[in-house]
């Protein structure tokens, strides 16, 4: 976990930081998707998604588009579930983690995938292209791809940060892992069937989602061990005072 011990005093200051930088991101995260949602409400139009469409019409080749394809094939529903089914075996029976960890896989997946849905309902804007080829259905705001590859990724990211690996090995694959959620997304850019905001809204989305599902992890998981730490406590206490 992120932060052990069972007490507020335990806290180490790298924790404290990690606390401090978790609020600022959600907080920026939830700003800056109110205020891209506010505009879309208001069918505002930004100069940002023209300035990308622009950038890709002049970056076009045909080997880009083969690379996109495949790309944005990894954010895809099908991808994710598969995925999710397989990282959920793999924490449940592979590894040493508490099971509380895949119960909150599953729910920060099940959790974004209906609150997308529901906010595409709400928000209803259009694709700038349908391309079933590459899931470009239905309504564009926010990018499910980008969502669900947040927080995919994201959580293995958090799975990367808590394992016993190195590290210089933990930093490396987690940078990359990011780097890769910030490609998803702009595969979906490139092949015309999102908007450059769409992605941020789903970017930010997803991120704050993330973060409230680790958080709710690491307090359960924490409260856990201070009941624990209690129960060992009062059964020491019980066994000292039978052998008075």
């Amino acid at each position: 976990m992120l932060f052990s011990g069972t007490k507020i005093s335990d806290i180490s200051k790298a924790s404290i930081f990690i606390i401090l930088g978790g609020f600022i991101a959600v907080g920026g995260a939830f700003y800056l998707f109110y205020q891209l949602a506010e505009d879309v409400l208001e069918h505002e139009k930004f100069a940002v998604d023209q300035a990308a469409v622009n950038v890709v019409k002049y970056i076009q080749a045909p080997w880009l588009q083969n690379v996109a394809g495949w790309v944005t094939e990894t954010g895809s529903v099908m991808w994710l579930s598969v995925g999710s089914v397989l990282l959920i075996l793999l924490l449940f029976f592979f590894t040493k983690y508490s099971n509380w960890v895949p119960v909150y896989f599953i729910i920060n997946m099940a959790g974004i995938s209906a609150l997308t849905k529901v906010m595409k309902l709400i928000f209803e804007r259009k694709r700038p292209e349908v391309l079933a080829q590459y899931d470009g259905t239905g309504f564009s705001f926010p990018s499910g791809h980008s969502t669900g590859s947040m927080v995919f990724y994201g959580f293995i990211i958090y799975l990367i940060a808590i394992s016993p690996l190195n590290k210089k090995t933990r930093y490396t694959i987690n940078v990359l892992l990011g780097l890769y959620i910030l490609l998803v997304g702009c595969s979906r850019v490139y092949l015309g069937v999102h908007y450059l905001t769409d992605i941020l809204a789903g970017f930010s989305f997803g991120l704050a989602w993330l973060a409230i599902c680790i958080a709710s992890l690491e307090i359960t998981m924490w409260n856990q061990r201070r009941t624990s730490a209690h129960k060992e406590m009062e059964n020491t206490t019980l066994m000292d005072r039978r052998s008075e």
